[in-house]
């Protein structure tokens, strides 16, 4: 991926003309990180493209200096927050947005390392081409470049501030082989990160879309929407944002929670603005770590965090777009402050909703034997951190929610990352 994606930068810079920082978050050990230098160092030389490959010593640098330079209250807290021990998704996308406002960029593209991109008439078919042709443009001026639109003429000067598309492969959540144990335990499971009080019917039609992307279909030629974007029909492995957005607005910091990166998604739809929806889908796929028995117990308590978030989430999101433009202020940028507001009133939501789906995950889990049984076994003596950590996750998330701004222009003073 690391070939494939200096192909892409180097697209980008020839394409468009701009000046493209290829960023590379390693957290790998010394001797995985060496080999990545090796591929970093044999990549071509591209014109107006920058390289940075930066192990965690050089981020934890970086980010104690922003950190002294904003003088925000609980600094050891942030720095804790912005580089965990444990896996965070929405930290190391934070960490990104942060080198990007040093860098003085305009926008952020990201790509994960477990994808890779799809071929067409033998060349491989780069999401950044309909990233860059609309990012930042006025909705009404980024029409001429998408196959159609479907959005309200009001919104028509707001900025695209998000295009993005999905994935075709394996699910985006790696519990496939759930589904070919017990197709009818994988259908309870996967309904607990609906919210509580949805119908059956509801739930039914969620379990149906969740976690499957685009689908198999390859791809066969461009098609886009301006539109207010679906955050089901996007993923975060194939997505970009304008400094608009990340300058503003973080990502929740949730240590060991899949999908805790996908909030800016939400945010930008219910705060109505505009973003492309294009069909140059990544191609997924899982790591072989996963299928370890170490890796399965680390991933489904990944998962179960990830249905414990959504009672806070649910909240935030139902409230969002009850605000809908509320959330922007006269400049048409995403208000932080209205956004951890309602984090802080989530985090004092009744939590019987979540202990509720954790009886349910425990029954199917020994419905299903096996690892799933003994990982079962696993969640009664943590049955409560698990519920305390769900709720300081998002506590957490407002903090930084709060601290953000003068951590960006921090950033900013910095300057470049090298």
């Amino acid at each position: 991926m690391i070939s494939a994606i200096g192909q892409e930068a180097a697209y980008a810079a020839r394409h468009f003309d701009v000046e493209v920082h290829l960023l590379i978050l390693d957290s790998c050990d010394e001797r995985t990180h060496a080999e990545h230098a090796r591929v970093v160092a044999g990549l071509d030389p591209a014109p107006k493209v920058t390289v940075h490959h930066l192990d965690e010593a050089r981020q934890r640098d970086f980010l104690r200096t922003v950190i002294d330079r904003a003088r925000v209250q609980k600094p050891d807290l942030m720095l804790d927050l912005m580089l965990p021990a444990d896996v965070s998704y929405g930290a190391c996308t934070n960490r990104a947005f942060l080198i990007a406002a040093a860098l003085g960029c305009r926008s952020a593209h990201r790509r994960d390392s477990d994808a890779n991109y799809q071929f067409w008439n033998g060349s491989q078919v780069f999401p950044v081409h309909p990233e860059l042709t609309s990012l930042g443009k006025r909705a009404a001026e980024a029409s001429a470049g998408v196959s159609e639109t479907a959005l309200d003429p009001a919104y028509a000067d707001r900025p695209v501030s998000m295009v993005g598309s999905s994935f075709i492969g394996e699910l985006s959540v790696d519990i496939g082989e759930m589904r070919r144990l017990d197709a009818a335990v994988y259908d309870d499971v996967v309904s607990l990160w609906a919210p509580g009080d949805w119908s059956d019917e509801h739930k039914r039609q969620l379990v149906e879309e969740s976690f499957t992307g685009a689908g198999t279909a390859p791809y066969t030629g461009d098609r886009s929407t301006l539109t207010l974007v679906d955050p089901m029909r996007v993923d975060m492995c194939n997505i970009a944002f304008d400094s608009g957005v990340y300058e503003r607005m973080p990502l929740p910091p949730a240590r060991d929670t899949i999908g805790s990166d996908y909030f800016l998604i939400h945010l930008v739809h219910d705060a109505t603005l505009p973003g492309v929806l294009h069909n140059r889908h990544i191609e997924n796929f899982h790591t072989p770590e996963r299928r370890t028995d170490a890796g399965f117990m680390a991933y489904q308590t990944r998962f179960v965090k990830f249905l414990l978030s959504m009672l806070y989430f649910h909240f935030v999101y139902d409230r969002m777009a009850t605000a809908g433009a509320s959330l922007l202020d006269d400049r048409q940028q995403v208000r932080a402050d209205a956004v951890a507001e309602l984090l802080r009133e989530s985090a004092g939501l009744d939590r019987a909703e979540n202990e509720w789906r954790l009886d349910r995950v425990d029954s199917s889990y020994r419905k299903l034997g096996g690892r799933y049984a003994r990982f079962a076994e696993t969640l009664a003596p943590r049955r409560g951190r698990l519920l305390d950590e769900a709720r300081q996750d998002i506590e957490d998330f407002a903090l930084l929610a709060e601290t953000w701004g003068p951590l960006v222009r921090a950033s900013r003073d910095t300057g470049v990352v090298t």
